[in-house]
């Protein structure tokens, strides 16, 4: 029985959306973790649209993805969600650990206004 890290991940993720879920009033924050960049979007699950999304790829120092980048990827989410009047949200990490990137990404967005 010999698991690799993906279909691990997955099976976590799906048991965290079996327990979360956004709505209208407090949409979902998604992550979304890749080698090369790392990706936020704000997802109201009622209706099943995205609201709000930002990534390291259009930031300038897209080239390095580091805990600095994560951190201003969670700030511009952050930014442009309270635009639309998103002030609270539901953290969803998608199975991966509650460290480095996605703490980071996390600690950015509460810094900059979001509260979850």
């Amino acid at each position: 029985m010999s698991v690799n890290k993906v279909e691990r991940r997955v099976r976590i993720k799906k048991s965290i959306r079996n327990k979360i879920s956004g709505t209208s009033e407090r949409p979902r924050l998604s992550v979304f973790r890749s080698n090369r960049a790392i990706y936020a979007q704000i997802i109201d699950d009622t209706t099943g649209k995205t609201l709000v999304a930002a990534s390291s790829v259009k930031l300038d120092d897209a080239s390095k993805v580091n805990t600095e980048t994560s951190n201003k990827v969670g700030k511009e989410i952050a930014a442009k969600a309270l635009e639309l009047g998103i002030s609270q949200v539901v953290f969803d990490r998608s199975g991966y650990l509650y460290h480095g990137k996605v703490k980071s990404l996390a600690e950015g967005a509460r810094e900059a206004g979001l509260k979850f």
